[in-house]
C-alpha cells in the first residue's frame, strides 16, 4: 500500500510527527519533492530532530529511506544531516538516492541570495537554500542529475563550463558579484560523486518491485497545498509541487498506486515567508499564540525565524484538502490552544461586500477579510489524553466544528509533541 502524508496549508502543519509515526509501520519512506528549504521537527526516543532532506523513516532500522527524483538535493547538507542523526545514537539509516535526482549546485544558493538582495522589500521571503534557481535550471535543462557524476568526466567538465559561462553573464551584468570558476565547480562535483556513490540506485526498478510485493510505502511531502506553484498563492509559493499527486512523479511510481492521502492541518494557522494569509493576527495576540504553539514555540525548523500566526482558516484548509485529494485528516497541536477563553475561527471570506466560501486566486485573495465565528475554549491542559471522549467538551466541539467546515473526516488529533501524543477517532 502507498500512503502519502501532505499538508493542507502553508507548511508547518506538524507533518513531521505524523510521518514519523507512520514511518514506524512502513517498509519504505520517500521524499518526493522540495529540498533543504523546509524541515520536519520530530521528537522520539532518540531525542529531538529537525530533518530537512532525510526521510522521516531514518529512525527505524528496517525502513529504507529514498531520496526521490523530484527532490532538490543539497549533497553536503544531506550528509551533514545524516551524520548528526547518527551522532545522537540513531543506527546508520538505510538510504537510497535516485540516480535521476538533481543536485543543488553551490551557485544555486548564491543566486538565491543575490536575487533576494536585489529584490529588497519585494523579495519572496526565500530561505536562500537555492531552491528556485535549482528548479529554474532543471526545467531549463541545464541541471545536473546524479547519474551524470558517473558518466565520462570530460563530458561532465564540458557541461560545467557551458553552464558557468551563462551564469557568469548574469553575475557580472545583473548582480555585480564575483565570477564563478568552472574548475572549482567541476572538482566539487567529483567530491559529491564520492559522497553519494554508496547510495545511488535505480529506484524506479526498486519501487516497481516493492509495489508488486505489496510493501508499505510512505510518500513524505514538504510544505503544504497553499505553497504549490500551480494551486497555491502564486507567486509566493515554493518551486516544486507540494501535492500528493506529484508523489507519483517525484518518486517514480504509478499514480493509481497511491491509495491513501493523509492531509495534516494545524488547529490554528501559521506560515513562514511572504504571501496572502487572510486569518493572520499580529502583535501581542500573535506573540501569545506563537509562544504557546508547537514544541518550544512557532519558529521555522530551517530558518529559526518567527512564524506568522493566525486563526484556523476553514476556507483555506478545505481547499487545501481538496487539492491534495484527501482521504483522511490529522488535526495537530490542539493542546496549544488551551490557554484561550475564546477561539475565533475563520469560516468564510468577505470581499467587496460579498461573502465567499471558496478559496480564490491571489488577486482576489489580497482583498479578502476573515469572517470569524468564535467558539468557547477549554482552559485546561489536554496533553496525555488518549481518547477523544475524554477531552473537555469544548475541545471536542472545536474538532467537530472544523471537521464539519472542511468536509473531511478528522481521524487523528495530536495533543502534544511526542509520537505517542495522538488520539485516534
Amino acid at each position: 500500500m502507498v500512503k502519502a502524508i501532505v499538508g493542507a496549508n502553508w507548511g508547518d502543519e506538524g507533518k513531521g510527527k505524523i510521518t514519523d509515526m507512520f514511518a514506524a509501520q512502513s517498509d519504505i519512506v520517500i521524499r518526493f519533492q522540495g529540498g533543504a528549504n523546509a524541515g520536519h521537527t520530530i521528537i522520539n526516543d532518540y531525542g529531538k530532530f529537525a530533518l530537512h532532506q532525510l526521510p522521516s523513516g531514518v529512525f527505524n532500522e528496517n525502513t529504507i529511506n529514498i531520496i526521490g527524483n523530484g527532490v532538490a538535493l543539497n549533497i553536503p547538507g544531506l550528509f551533514k544531516e545524516y551524520n548528526s542523526v547518527v551522532e545522537k545514537g540513531v543506527p546508520s539509516p538505510k538510504l537510497m538516492i535516485s540516480e535521476r535526482t538533481q543536485i543543488v549546485m553551490p551557485y544555486h544558493v548564491l543566486f538565491d541570495q543575490y536575487e533576494e538582495e536585489r529584490l529588497g522589500g519585494k523579495s519572496f521571503g526565500s530561505t536562500k537554500s537555492g531552491i528556485a534557481p535549482f528548479y529554474s535550471d532543471k526545467y531549463a535543462k541545464i541541471g545536473f542529475e546524479i547519474c551524470e557524476l558517473f558518466d565520462d568526466e570530460q563530458s561532465l567538465k564540458e557541461k560545467v563550463e557551458r553552464v558557468v559561462e551563462v551564469k557568469n553573464v548574469l553575475i557580472k551584468n545583473l548582480y555585480n558579484k564575483p565570477l564563478l570558476n568552472a574548475d572549482e565547480i567541476f572538482n566539487t562535483l567529483l567530491e559529491y560523486r564520492e559522497m553519494v556513490r554508496p547510495y545511488v540506485a535505480n529506484t524506479h526498478v526498486f519501487l516497481r518491485d516493492a509495489i508488486k510485493q505489496n510493501k508499505n510505502i510512505l510518500l513524505e511531502g514538504q510544505l503544504g497545498a497553499l505553497k504549490d506553484p500551480d494551486h497555491g498563492i502564486y507567486p509566493m509559493v515554493t518551486s516544486s509541487s507540494t501535492l500528493a499527486g506529484y508523489g507519483a512523479v517525484g518518486a517514480g511510481i504509478p499514480p493509481y498506486a497511491i491509495q491513501s492521502v493523509v492531509t495534516v492541518v494545524k488547529a490554528y494557522s501559521s506560515a513562514v515567508g511572504a504571501g496572502e494569509f487572510v486569518s493572520e493576527i499580529f502583535g501581542e495576540e500573535a506573540d501569545l499564540m506563537r509562544n504557546h504553539g508547537g514544541d518550544g514555540g512557532e519558529y521555522g525548523a530551517t530558518t529559526g525565524r518567527p512564524r506568522r500566526m493566525g486563526w484556523f482558516d476553514c476556507v483555506a484548509s478545505r481547499y487545501g484538502c481538496e487539492a491534495q485529494g484527501t482521504t483522511e485528516v490529522v488535526l495537530t497541536v490542539l493542546d496549544a490552544l488551551s490557554y484561550l477563553d475564546k477561539i475565533p475561527v475563520c469560516v468564510a471570506y468577505e470581499v467587496d461586500g460579498k461573502i465567499i466560501n471558496d478559496f480564490p486566486s491571489t488577486p482576489t485573495l489580497k482583498k479578502c477579510k476573515p469572517v470569524l465565528e468564535v467558539l468557547d475554549g477549554w482552559k485546561c491542559d489536554i496533553k496525555g489524553i488518549r481518547e477523544f471522549d475524554k477531552l473537555p467538551q469544548n475541545a471536542q466541539n472545536y474538532v467537530k466544528f472544523i471537521e464539519k467546515q472542511i468536509g473531511m473526516p478528522i481521524t487523528m488529533v495530536s495533543n502534544g509533541p511526542n509520537r505517542s501524543d495522538i488520539i485516534f477517532r
